[in-house]
C-alpha cells in the first residue's frame, strides 16, 4: 500500500507524543491526520516553542488531509445523520475519504456508520 495505514484522531497524536504504550502495536504503521487535528494540536493558548517543534515534527511524518471538496461533502453528510461535533465530523470524513481506519479514544465515533475504527480503551 502506498498511502497511510491509519488516520489518527487528535487524542491519539497526543498519546503518541506522550509515549503511550497502548500505541506500541502501531509503531510501524504510516499515519495520516486531518487538517483539523493540525489546528487542534498547534492552536493551544500558551503553547511553547519546544512543544510546537515537537508537534510539527510529528505532523511532518504524517500525510495531511486537507479540507477539500470531498471531505467537506462527507462531513456535511455525517452532520446531517448524527449529532457529531464539526471537528469530529471532519476527522471522520478524512478517514472515509482515504478509505482507511481511524484510531481514536473517542467513543462517539462508534455512531458513524461505515467507518473502520480502532478504539483505544
Amino acid at each position: 500500500m502506498n498511502g497511510p495505514d491509519l488516520l489518527l484522531d487528535t487524542n491519539v497524536v497526543i498519546y503518541f507524543l506522550e509515549g503511550d504504550e497502548r500505541l506500541a502495536p502501531f509503531a510501524s504503521y504510516t499515519f495520516a491526520i486531518s487538517a483539523i487535528t493540525e489546528i487542534e494540536l498547534l492552536g493551544w493558548v500558551g503553547i511553547s516553542a519546544p512543544e510546537t517543534d515537537k508537534i510539527k515534527g510529528f505532523i511532518a511524518s504524517c500525510k495531511l488531509v486537507e479540507l477539500n471538496w470531498e471531505v467537506k461533502q462527507l462531513s456535511i453528510g455525517l452532520k446531517q445523520k448524527t449529532k457529531i461535533k464539526i471537528p469530529d465530523a471532519i476527522i471522520a470524513a478524512s478517514a472515509l475519504h482515504l478509505n482507511i481506519p481511524l484510531i481514536t479514544a473517542d467513543k462517539e465515533f462508534r455512531n458513524i456508520a461505515g467507518i473502520d475504527l480502532f478504539l483505544l480503551e
